[in-house]
């Protein structure tokens, strides 16, 4: 698996991400592991989790935001893409092996983050972590005082590298100028949505990231599973248990008209290559050389080959050109 510069601190990670959100949520601990162990296996050694990954959360979650309790997670156990992860880890001996990144949600200010840390780095059975991310913006606390106690942790080693997720490159620009002004450490890393329905990153960040030498490791590259064509149009029906059905704010993303006939160009392309909708879909994003890595989620072995796939493509510039047009 070819390897790529994390940000400026010399470092590097693995092209592919795996995305462990689904871990806890939609596949319990046994079928967890193998996956785990096979991405590892096939050279995927970036690990992505986060505090508010887990079984237990996504259901108090959607309960608050939706209303909604559908039974659909295989576990109530809290945090539990964390402490799978951990248990795994702890279990075969890799830690070493591994590039560790986890994220912080419960509050952005200088008394939650080291609690916050702390908390992750418990369940996950380890005494730091590569990375440490925002999951999104804290409007609530000056991004002044979230450096400061993110910097404290960086030197103190529980922290490798800080990073952000969902930021604007507004919001990026700034923590930047906080860090260079204070001498504070820097987000070396951000992790936006990007995919062929949302390209608004090309403009807002990568221009940025590519200035300051930021990785960057967007995430959702088939859109929630949109772009694997398990829809026609914004009026049909939801599959039971699907993505859009539980969580219907995705809904308001991706069903637009423009959406559904780029969709249908995808669907005529890979016909006419030969190609899974997913894996042509997956190598846009893989493609494009402002993305440093992309995460990927996976429930079986077959997720991982469509990514691995998708990543040794040699997408034709013309090709990635067309396939951006299709929503302009």
């Amino acid at each position: 698996m070819d390897q790529r510069p994390l940000g400026r601190t010399g470092s590097s990670i693995s092209a592919i991400g795996l995305g462990t959100v689904t871990f806890g949520r939609e596949i319990e601990e046994e079928a967890s592991w193998p996956i785990l162990d096979y991405a590892v296996e096939k050279g995927i050694t970036f690990l992505d989790t986060a505090e508010a990954y887990g079984g237990g959360n996504s259901k108090v979650g959607r309960i608050a935001s939706y209303g909604i309790d559908d039974q659909r997670e295989v576990t109530q156990e809290m945090h539990s893409s964390e402490k799978i992860l951990g248990r795994w880890m702890k279990a075969r001996g890799c830690r070493s092996e591994i590039t560790l990144c986890t994220k912080v949600n419960s509050g952005s200010d200088a008394e939650n983050i080291p609690k916050a840390l702390a908390a992750s780095l418990e369940r996950l059975q380890t005494d730091s972590t590569d990375v440490y991310k925002l999951h999104s913006p804290d409007p609530n606390i000056p991004i002044e005082e979230t450096l400061a106690a993110l910097n404290k942790e960086v030197l103190a080693g529980r922290i490798g590298v800080i990073g952000c997720s969902n930021f604007s490159g507004a919001q990026l620009r700034e923590a930047l100028e906080v860090s260079r002004s204070r001498g504070y450490a820097r987000f070396e890393i951000t992790q936006p949505p990007y995919n062929l329905a949302q390209k608004e990153v090309e403009e807002d960040l990568f221009p940025l990231c590519r200035e300051e030498e930021i990785a960057m490791t967007p995430y959702s590259p088939l859109g929630a599973g949109f772009l694997a064509g398990k829809y026609s149009s914004a009026d049909a029906e939801l599959p039971e248990g699907s993505r859009f059905h539980i969580v219907p704010d995705h809904g308001d993303i991706y069903f637009k008209d423009e959406n559904f006939r780029m969709l249908e160009r995808l669907r005529q392309k890979a016909d006419e290559m030969g190609l899974p909708m997913v894996r042509l879909a997956m190598a846009f994003v893989m493609s494009s050389p402002d993305v440093t890595c992309t995460l990927v989620g996976a429930r079986k072995f077959d997720h991982i080959d469509n990514a691995l796939a998708a990543c040794e493509m040699e997408l034709d510039p013309e090709l990635r050109a067309e396939m951006a047009a299709w929503t302009q």
